[in-house]
């Protein structure tokens, strides 16, 4: 919203349009952008009117975590546990894909809030009521979010490269005779329709059978 709305205009300031405000601009911008000022002229109020609903930036940043972590799918009761991780991993992969930047706060501001709580309890006791040991549930939910977060910040990667990707490609090949496996693989990707989403699912499937021998042991 610009700045120059006027009072009788603008929509009354609460906090979820606070904190909703402060996930469209991180989408746009990143987190660096993230000041209270520029939060504040992005609603068309001062900054100091956004105090009135939030403590501080962490009581933002919390908030920001909380909004994210509520748009990913988590199991429902009595669901059967590998559905559940399956369509819990390709949610996540799908909203944490769009808010990159919440992948660090889940890291080092952990899962405070309600809907995070809910979150992890949520993972933890489909995998727990479906017979994995509390400590093999733990390591099901680690290993998977580590997936997920590998394969979205790779793809993150290869993404902003992908301009110079034929162009590395053609090289590679030329350079056959010396580095021979990787000019296979070029070649390979270039004809087998490589996609992110094969790849996901690849990876996805392997945990998930290894998973699955560790909650019958």
């Amino acid at each position: 919203m610009s700045s120059n709305a006027t009072p009788e205009s603008r929509p009354p300031l609460t906090k979820e349009r606070v904190l909703h405000a402060a996930v469209a601009l991180a989408d746009r911008e990143g987190l660096g952008a993230l000041t209270m000022r520029r939060l504040g002229a992005e609603l068309g109020f001062e900054a100091m009117s956004l105090y009135k609903h939030v403590a501080n930036k962490d009581e933002i940043l919390d908030g920001m975590v909380e909004v994210v972590v509520s748009r990913i799918e988590i199991p429902e009761e009595g669901a059967e546990w590998r559905t559940a991780m399956r369509r819990r991993a390709v949610s996540a992969r799908e909203v944490l894909g769009r808010h990159s930047w919440a992948i660090g706060l889940l890291e080092s501001r952990g899962f405070q809030g309600p809907a995070a709580m809910r979150y992890l309890d949520a993972i933890l006791g489909n995998l727990i009521s479906s017979g994995f040991s509390i400590e093999k549930a733990a390591h099901a939910f680690w290993l998977l979010d580590c997936y997920v977060y590998g394969q979205i910040v790779q793809e993150t990667s290869i993404g902003l490269r992908g301009k110079d990707e034929s162009a590395e490609a053609a090289s590679t090949i030329e350079l056959a005779s010396e580095f021979p496996s990787l000019a296979a693989a070029y070649e390979h990707a270039a004809t087998f329709g490589y996609t992110f989403d094969s790849e996901f699912e690849f990876g996805l499937e392997l945990i998930l059978d290894g998973l699955e021998r560790h909650r019958r042991a």
